[in-house]
């Protein structure tokens, strides 16, 4: 420790730096070192942040909170997502028969369907839906239910979170079109025979 008889400072002996009187604590005695520089601007910085932020969500009010902001999109999600209940479909409904469904269909297939069915029906991971077999019914209401409400434990998900109602009854209309297509490399048949 080194004391100057005319500027009576205490500074460390290994740095130089000036130490502070009365801060000793299990014979450590501190340092008065100064802020780097960058940490001073980073905390000035934080604050005219803050001030601006206050200004801005609290004070004029012109940009919503994180909770409106969250509770305005989920209103408008719910809103824009198909309604599941609006899901009924009757018994004896009849596949789409107009090519520009049969199109949409299709689209809506090559987008969602492929990677379980594979691109002609035939199978993958999902069953083959060209053969006459079929595991949860054979009519197109079946198909449509299956479609709309999917099998969990199959691995199949419920589209009717996802697709409209006519989008259902579009790809469920392209569904139909593929049985009795014989495409190469068919899954095995799964399910009970169709009559």
């Amino acid at each position: 420790m080194e004391i100057n008889d005319k500027n009576p400072v205490e500074k460390d002996e290994l740095t130089g730096d000036k130490l502070l009187s009365g801060h000793e604590y299990d014979n450590i005695r501190e340092l008065d070192n100064r802020l780097p520089k960058w940490w001073v601007w980073l905390f000035i910085i934080t604050i005219i942040y803050a001030v601006i932020y206050l200004f801005v969500f609290d004070v004029i009010k012109i940009a919503p909170h994180q909770e409106t902001e969250y509770t305005n999109e989920m209103a408008a999600a719910g809103s824009a997502a198909p309604s599941p209940q609006a899901m009924v479909f009757d018994t004896t409904m009849m596949p789409l028969a107009d090519q520009a469904a049969l199109d949409a269909g299709k689209a809506i297939w090559d987008k969602n369907c492929i990677v379980c069915h594979k691109a002609l029906g035939q199978g993958l991971v999902g069953p083959n839906l060209t053969d006459n077999f079929a595991i949860h019914g054979c009519r197109y209401f079946d198909l449509l239910t299956v479609i709309a409400n999917g099998v969990p434990e199959k691995g199949m998900i419920s589209w009717k979170t996802q697709l409209t109602k006519d989008q259902i009854l579009q790809v469920t209309s392209f569904t139909m079109t593929l049985k009795g297509t014989n495409p190469p490399d068919p899954k095995a048949p799964q399910g009970d025979p169709c009559k």
